[in-house]
């Protein structure tokens, strides 16, 4: 069932409530604020969370800086989320309406803010984001899921990158060998230059002597030296 009735108030001073069913739930709250403002003793201190049975109904009381928050809830929906609820109505009364909380009468924010009890006590009771708790188990488990998936592209990535490593060795290994054919052809390709002019040095000189052997009429060119 949830939350079933709300109300926020300075000392006795009821500033603002909701119930979403007919309940004698006001009531029974006035009393809560009586006996909270006017106990001895240190059993309820200014800032505090209390918590108060009522037949199958729990009200549970958050005191902070004067300002009471209160709601009833079915005693089966527990402590955890009506406190969440309690606290998070205390931000937004607070940041509402701020110095005007010290003075302001009896229900003088109840137009406006009863509506703003009415949505937060409708979101808390069946809005199952509302459970921080769980909302944090929930985000921590697609964290995991995240980081889970995340490890395993980043292993995947390795496999790729062990790969990428081994084609990269391979064509160092080419280009090393490649190098070595280049320079071997290179020196290879000089000698033969090398050869082929000596060859052709050869050749012109002995084109030269048969020349001059004809015209000096002999191997030995005699006439020519004469």
């Amino acid at each position: 069932m949830g939350i079933l009735y709300a109300m926020v108030a300075r000392g006795e001073v009821v500033l603002s409530e909701f119930s979403a069913t007919p309940t004698n739930a006001n009531a029974v709250a006035k009393q809560i604020l009586n006996k909270i403002n006017n106990q001895q003793g240190a059993t309820i201190t200014c800032d505090s969370n209390v918590s108060f049975s009522h037949d199958r109904y729990v009200f549970h009381v958050k005191r902070t800086d004067g300002l009471t928050v209160l709601c009833m809830a079915d005693d089966a929906f527990g402590r955890r989320i009506p406190f969440e609820f309690l606290e998070d109505i205390h931000q937004r009364f607070v940041k509402t309406y701020a110095r005007a909380i010290l003075s302001a009468p009896a229900y003088a924010m109840n137009d406006e803010f009863s509506r703003v009890l009415s949505q937060q006590m409708d979101y808390y009771s069946t809005d199952p984001n509302a459970d921080r708790l769980n909302r944090l188990k929930g985000e921590m488990s697609q964290v995991r899921t995240v980081m889970i998936n995340n490890i395993e592209k980043v292993l995947e990535r390795g496999g790729r990158l062990e790969v990428l490593v081994e084609k990269t060795s391979a064509m160092n290994n080419n280009t090393v060998r490649f190098r070595r054919q280049s320079r071997r052809y290179q020196n290879n390709l000089w000698w033969s230059n090398l050869r082929l002019r000596v060859t052709f040095i050869m050749i012109f000189f002995i084109v030269i002597y048969i020349v001059l052997a004809f015209f000096c009429h002999g191997p030995l060119l005699m006439s020519c030296w004469r």
